[in-house]
């Protein structure tokens, strides 16, 4: 079971979508107001993100392949959650005040709701491998790992317009927004 891909997912994508550099225009009050809003509700869902993949990784070497079906199913659940959770603080948050703000707005909603659906879909699939016969299970998580590798590629799209100008330095600025921290004593 090739369990390396599996630990790939979006959730890394994400936080490299909204960890990115600060610095520029110090500006616009209605954008760093709205960069707030939003990424506030946005780092308890990377931490969530970040401890469904934890699990998934610490899972890796698990030979009770129920065991292993359980762990991946509630990760993905979790992660599917948690984009869901996303859509609904960007869609909150409404439109950013600037140039084709509400446009930009309504597709990282579609686009995070859309990948939270295709999380729910992963675990629906995962729930429905044949775990008895560890070889059939074997290959039904690969085809998991291709999907979720798929995903993972397209995942940080939904949020990749949201960085770009004013919204994005205002976000990169924002505490919620950046890279949770991961160390050695963290049990999420």
């Amino acid at each position: 079971m090739n369990k390396k891909l599996v630990a790939l997912s979006g959730g890394a994508a994400l936080v490299l979508a909204l960890s990115g550099c600060g610095g520029g225009d110090e500006g616009d009050k209605k954008v760093n107001a709205w960069a707030k809003s939003v990424c506030d509700q946005v780092q308890p869902q990377l931490k969530k993100i970040q401890g469904a993949n934890a699990s998934i990784q610490a899972a890796s070497d698990e030979q009770d392949s129920k065991k292993l079906q359980q762990t991946d199913s509630k990760a993905f659940q979790q992660i599917s959650e948690s984009y869901a959770a996303l859509a609904k603080a960007v869609q909150k948050a409404g439109a950013p005040p600037v140039d084709k703000g509400e446009q930009t707005q309504k597709q990282a909603v579609k686009e995070l709701n859309a990948t939270s659906k295709a999380y729910n879909d992963l675990k629906t699939t995962v729930d429905k491998l044949e775990t008895s016969d560890k070889s059939k299970f074997a290959e039904g998580l690969k085809g998991v790992a291709d999907e979720l590798d798929k995903l993972s590629k397209s995942g940080d799209q939904a949020l990749k317009q949201l960085q770009e100008g004013k919204v994005g330095t205002a976000m990169a600025k924002q505490p919620g927004c950046q890279k949770p921290k991961t160390g050695a004593t963290s049990a999420t």
